[in-house]
């Protein structure tokens, strides 16, 4: 199966249009006002207009009450809602969108139970977006997490936290995810990607899947 892969945070169109050069299968458009790859609705609108189709624009927020993600999703089009917060089933099914769900692990023995009862809440997402953070943070800090540990959950999986050029192929041979998420291993510096990066990040994917 090929490994899809998510680019995030993005802030400009010219790294909106790099990522869809690179063949990636979506991108992340991050609406929490505390990460430095923030967007305003304004640009994020700029950025989802340029996006063809058959890639996903998806709109990540954290904790955001119903007042300012409908705000978001009238000013700015995307095809999909991340919640990486601490929001609950009924909160995330209520807008008119599929939506994922980030979780934070962090490699340890009662991962498996987490993971399985996240999937279990949580059944109307699309996949489960695990990142190397501890439950109810913010994640997004690019902390990787022993990825050996993973459990197998009857949920698509998307690999986030701490993911590189140089270990993604290895992620992908422990985990077997449906998805990698990547955002600041690709960064020159927070919030601006790096053409390099993505070029071998994208091959080091499509190698892991071709071996």
């Amino acid at each position: 199966m090929r490994t899809r892969v998510k680019i995030c945070g993005i802030t400009r169109c010219e790294d909106a249009q790099l990522a869809v050069d690179a063949g990636v299968d979506a991108v992340g458009l991050v609406f929490y006002d505390k990460s430095p790859r923030f967007v305003s609705n304004e640009i994020a609108a700029e950025i989802s207009q340029l996006i063809p189709a058959f890639v996903s624009r998806v709109a990540l927020f954290k904790d955001a009450d119903k007042t300012m993600i409908d705000a978001v999703l009238q000013a700015v089009e995307v095809d999909l809602i991340q919640f990486h917060g601490s929001e609950t089933p009924d909160f995330c099914q209520q807008f008119a969108l599929p939506y994922i769900k980030a979780v934070g692990v962090k490699g340890t023995e009662h991962d498996a139970d987490f993971l399985r009862s996240s999937a279990e809440n949580y059944r109307a997402a699309k996949a489960l977006l695990l990142d190397g953070h501890a439950p109810g943070e913010a994640g997004g800090t690019g902390e990787s997490f022993d990825w050996a540990s993973i459990a197998r959950i009857d949920k698509p999986v998307i690999l986030a936290g701490g993911l590189t050029p140089q270990n993604v192929a290895q992620a992908i041979t422990l985990v077997q995810p449906f998805a990698v998420d990547v955002s600041s291993g690709v960064e020159s510096t927070p919030g601006i990607k790096d053409k390099d990066k993505v070029a071998v990040f994208m091959r080091n994917v499509s190698g892991s899947n071709a071996s």
